[in-house]
C-alpha cells in the first residue's frame, strides 16, 4: 500500500501534464462495499499524520459503482457529492485500476481518486486551497469488496 500511495502522490503533483487524460480500455460495471481503513491528513493542524479507523471516524462507503465503457465513459456514483456531479479532467480504467481526478470550476478544490482492482484497495484523495501555499489534504484509504 505504501508504494502505491508514493505512486499516487507522484502522478497528483504532476497534474498529470503529459499523461493521456482519458484511457478506458475495458468496459465494466462494478458495485462495491467500502469499508474505511485509515486517513492521512494535511491541514494546519497536521502534518501528513495517519489516523486509523480507531481513532478517526470515518463513514465506509456504501454502493460505489463504477460504469466504465470504451473508449470514453467513465462513471463514478456514490464516492462523494462532488465526484457525482462533476466532468472528470483524468479518467483511466484498465484491467489494473481506476483512476479519477476532477477540479472545482476556480481549480481551488480538486478530488481524485485509484481503485485497484486486483486488491480491491482505493484511495480517494481530497485537496482543498490548491492555490494557497497552505494546501489541505485528507487521504482517505478503503479496502473494497464487490457485490457482484
Amino acid at each position: 500500500m505504501k508504494n502505491f500511495l508514493i505512486i499516487f502522490l507522484f502522478f497528483l503533483n504532476f497534474n498529470f501534464a503529459k499523461a493521456q487524460n482519458i484511457n478506458i480500455t475495458m468496459n465494466s460495471d462494478l458495485s462495491l462495499n467500502c469499508k474505511f481503513e485509515k486517513v492521512i491528513l494535511k491541514n494546519p493542524k497536521h502534518n501528513f499524520e495517519s489516523f486509523s479507523k480507531d481513532q478517526i471516524k470515518r463513514e465506509n462507503i456504501n454502493q460505489l459503482l463504477i460504469e466504465s465503457k470504451s473508449p470514453d465513459i467513465l462513471i463514478i456514483k456514490n464516492l462523494s457529492k462532488f465526484i457525482n456531479n462533476v466532468n472528470f479532467e483524468v479518467k483511466i480504467s484498465n484491467k489494473d485500476i481506476v483512476l479519477i481526478q476532477a477540479f472545482d470550476d476556480d481549480r481551488n478544490y480538486s478530488e481524485s481518486a485509484v481503485f485497484t482492482r486486483k486488491t480491491g484497495e482505493l484511495i480517494h484523495e481530497i485537496t482543498s486551497n490548491i492555490k494557497l501555499e497552505e494546501k489541505e489534504k485528507d487521504i482517505s484509504f478503503y479496502s473494497c469488496k464487490n457485490n457482484n
